[in-house]
């Protein structure tokens, strides 16, 4: 019988999954490796219809914001999450992790026509953490509060001072880093906005 190669297997396997879930990849890896806790860094994006009328056809996929947003403001605002900090104040109840303390890598808030989307790296999250910063983001956007707000509700440590938890539709996990050493191909698994 001949050996079936590593793209008909992926083709086979896919063939059989639930639409909405994909394998892209697949190798024998070190007994050590952990899918969750031997990631060093994870990226999300947020993508946010920012116009007067809802998308029909993108409604479930992406938030939607009638309220012009600024997006300067916002990505100004997000810079002051970069670095170390204990996040409280973007953190859900019911979050079960031990420490609040993470460590930003990257921020960026751009428009792309009528979309702006919100994208973070970061050496892990908290539960709803991006979606409540978010939140809080969209509301420096609509200019209901000041740029330097992010950086107060970091200091206050105090979920109850940050806006409401933006909704879960266009919050998209992107991208996972792990160590070179397990040899893990890099995606870019969207969305593609650019």
């Amino acid at each position: 019988r001949a050996k079936r190669s590593s793209r008909q297997w992926l083709l086979g396997v896919n063939a059989n999954l639930p639409r909405g879930i994909r394998i892209h990849w697949a190798e024998e890896i070190a007994a050590q490796f952990h899918a969750r806790f031997s990631a060093t860094a994870r990226t999300y994006r947020y993508v946010i219809s920012n116009q007067f009328y809802r998308s029909a056809l993108y409604h479930r996929l992406i938030t939607w914001e009638r309220v012009h947003l600024n997006e300067r403001l916002m990505e100004a605002a997000a810079q002051q999450l970069l670095g170390e900090h204990n996040f409280t104040s973007f953190r859900a109840t019911g979050c079960q992790s031990l420490s609040p303390i993470r460590n930003v890598y990257s921020v960026k808030v751009w428009r792309e026509s009528q979309l702006v989307v919100f994208e973070i790296i970061a050496n892990s999250f908290l539960h709803h953490m991006v979606r409540n910063i978010v939140g809080s983001l969209i509301s420096i956007g609509k200019k209901e509060q000041e740029v330097e707000w992010i950086g107060e509700l970091l200091e206050n440590c105090d979920r109850s001072k940050a806006s409401a938890t933006a909704p879960s539709n266009g919050l998209y996990l992107c991208g996972v880093s792990y160590p070179s050493r397990y040899k893990i191909p890099k995606f870019n698994l969207g969305p593609q906005i650019i």
